[in-house]
């Protein structure tokens, strides 16, 4: 980290990410966080990230409040999630009130095929990223923990808290082991 921002960029920060960030915002994050401010180091960003995956709550939301509060204690953390919420939910209230009467347009539905696709691809982009950190900070150890919890949550066999509470503490206990 260079720079702490201000309270005012914390905002502008976030309010682009919003802005931007349709169905992808932790991609956005990376982006405006990472790769333009350098506000956070890669390593800064998978790890907090990984503490918003286990936080309840969404985790765009919960990252809004960790990084608002530790550049800025609590003004930071409510400047970034007013500013993460506050314009989307204007423009959705909007949105919902139009979309009852163009619903059935087949332009509209397409355009939304089209979103869909876009905010997959950006989080594949967020996925290959982020284990690239993974493979580069972490010991050889981590990458079978998580291709285990990315295989029990996909196939079903364990839903996220659950493969969370189990492998967890399994990929704790190797860590503190290979440390010893």
């Amino acid at each position: 980290m260079t720079n702490v921002p201000t309270t005012r960029e914390i905002f502008f920060a976030f309010f682009r990410i919003t802005m931007l960030a349709f169905g992808g915002a932790i991609a956005w994050v990376h982006r405006g966080l990472v790769v333009e401010r350098k506000w956070l180091t890669e390593h800064e960003f998978a790890e907090t990230l990984s503490l918003c995956q286990f936080l309840p709550g969404p985790n765009i939301t919960n990252y809004a409040v960790i990084v608002g509060m530790r550049f800025r204690g609590v003004a930071g953390a409510t400047a970034a999630v007013t500013a993460l919420i506050l314009p989307p939910m204007f423009i959705l209230i909007g949105i919902g009130a139009l979309y009852e009467h163009i619903a059935s347009v087949a332009a509209v539905r397409g355009a939304l095929n089209g979103l869909s696709a876009a905010a997959a691809g950006l989080f594949l982009v967020l996925l290959i990223n982020l284990l690239r950190t993974l493979a580069r900070t972490r010991p050889a150890v981590t990458l079978p923990i998580a291709a285990a919890s990315f295989a029990a949550v996909l196939s079903g066999v364990l839903s996220i808290p659950l493969a969370l509470l189990t492998l967890g503490p399994i990929s704790i206990a190797l860590a503190w082991f290979r440390r010893r």
